[in-house]
């Protein structure tokens, strides 16, 4: 009797997986969607700003550093003049954010 039951719950395996994996395919599409895409747009957004740089800019690093960008030393290093004849050499990549005119904030 046991034996019968067993093999009866067996006989509807193929759509059984599709069942079982079902769950694994949702969850990756969330994370997808949520976590991972628009990471890679921030990521995406964040280069092409970079790369943008240029002379005269006002930006905001991420250590808190507020300047201009004096001279782009080369593709990895930017000179920054945070205060009148103060210049630091900071990594391109740590610049959070370029400051324009337009968007109504002022470095003070």
């Amino acid at each position: 009797m046991f034996i019968s039951e067993a093999m009866a719950q067996g006989a509807g395996g193929g759509s059984g997986f599709l069942i079982q994996i079902a769950p694994l395919v949702l969850i990756f599409a969330v994370f997808y969607f949520l976590l991972i895409r628009p990471q890679q747009k921030k990521m995406k957004d964040h280069r092409s700003m970079v790369a943008a740089l240029s002379k005269g800019d006002k930006i905001v690093t991420a250590g808190g550093l507020m300047g201009t960008i004096a001279k782009i030393e080369d593709e990895r290093i930017a000179s920054v003049e945070i205060a009148e004849n103060v210049k630091v050499k900071v990594v391109r990549s740590t610049i959070t954010e370029v400051i324009s005119e337009n968007s109504g904030k002022k470095i003070q």
